[in-house]
């Protein structure tokens, strides 16, 4: 993995296309997350008025629109980026193991308003499916999570709220979009079978993680 740290938000781009794979957090593989690979002043630091400063979580956005990469819960309900070299396999191979949903089920009912709207806020897409009662944004989460990790759904950009002086404030909203709109249809459909696609990763994670086991890889890939 990476030896020398990271400063910069394009730094961060060339490292996501180089490694393919890349967990925002850590995930506790050692060395394999956007965190660890950059400088202590790209990390989370409170301030004394209250505040905080975390230029690593406010480069997400800048990330998502210059690269071009794909970022969701992809790695063990984890948020990750993979670069548009890498989302084909990816893609291919999780919807082999998470098919399309059931006719009529939350997650079909989901996939069809993205498809009708473009993109969503979360908050937004939650309330259009009707969860709006005490207790729906856990249940709805799990649904998400479960298609964007079968990589149905992906984060187009991130929306902030503005305070009274027009700056921009607070964590963030994602704008849930699906991959076949953002990158296209055939970005989704690669001409090969998803084992061979599932072949294909196997054989990165093994370059980019040499040290790690062979149930590792495996519970990344499942």
């Amino acid at each position: 993995m990476k030896q020398e740290l990271l400063h910069s938000c394009p730094e961060l781009i060339d490292y996501i296309n180089e490694t393919g794979f890349l967990p925002l957090l850590s995930m506790g593989i050692a060395g394999w997350s956007a965190e660890e690979v950059t400088d202590e002043d790209c990390q989370y630091t409170r301030l004394p008025d209250g505040g905080w400063e975390w230029p690593l979580w406010e480069w997400k956005g800048a990330i998502l629109q210059e690269s071009g990469c794909a970022y969701g819960k992809f790695f063990k309900d984890k948020a990750a980026f993979i670069s548009r070299e890498w989302w084909p396999d990816f893609c291919n191979y999780r919807r082999s193991l998470f098919p399309y949903p059931e006719a009529g089920s939350i997650e079909e009912t989901i996939l069809d308003i993205l498809r009708c709207e473009g993109s969503l806020i979360t908050r937004e897409l939650r309330a259009a499916c009707g969860f709006t009662g005490p207790r729906m944004r856990s249940r709805f989460d799990a649904y998400l999570t479960r298609l964007e990790m079968g990589g149905y759904i992906v984060t187009e950009d991130f929306i902030y709220p503005l305070d009274r002086h027009g700056r921009e404030y607070g964590w963030g909203w994602s704008l849930l979009t699906t991959p076949e709109r953002l990158f296209g249809r055939k970005a989704c459909h690669p001409d090969r079978s998803p084992q061979e696609s599932r072949e294909r990763m196997l054989t990165q994670f093994q370059k980019i993680l040499p040290h790690e086991s062979e149930k590792t890889y495996a519970a990344l890939l499942k």
